[in-house]
């Protein structure tokens, strides 16, 4: 499922650290976590969708990846990053 334009637009510019990055690590965490959502919301009405599952699996393993990657490289990025997507406690 592709992300509207405007959708992904603003999760760039939230998340972006100068005026042409549009491909950081926290950009793209940001992104797949948009997508890992609304994916979760369809999984709510459509539970036998298995082939749409293996894509979230992917993606979620895919930010998995790329969070170990911040959290070596800038722990303090990695921490900012988790509490302002709320994604691990």
């Amino acid at each position: 499922m592709p992300l509207a334009a405007e959708i992904k637009k603003d999760v760039v510019a939230d998340y972006k650290h100068h005026e042409k990055d549009s491909g950081s690590t926290e950009v793209q965490v940001a992104i797949l976590s948009y997508r890992i959502k609304t994916l979760t919301e369809h999984f709510k009405t459509h539970k036998k969708d298995h082939h749409s599952r293996r894509g979230l699996l992917g993606m979620v393993a895919r930010r998995r990846r790329l969070l170990d990657y911040l959290k070596r490289k800038n722990p303090a990025g990695y921490q900012n990053l988790i509490k302002s997507l709320g994604i691990r406690r």
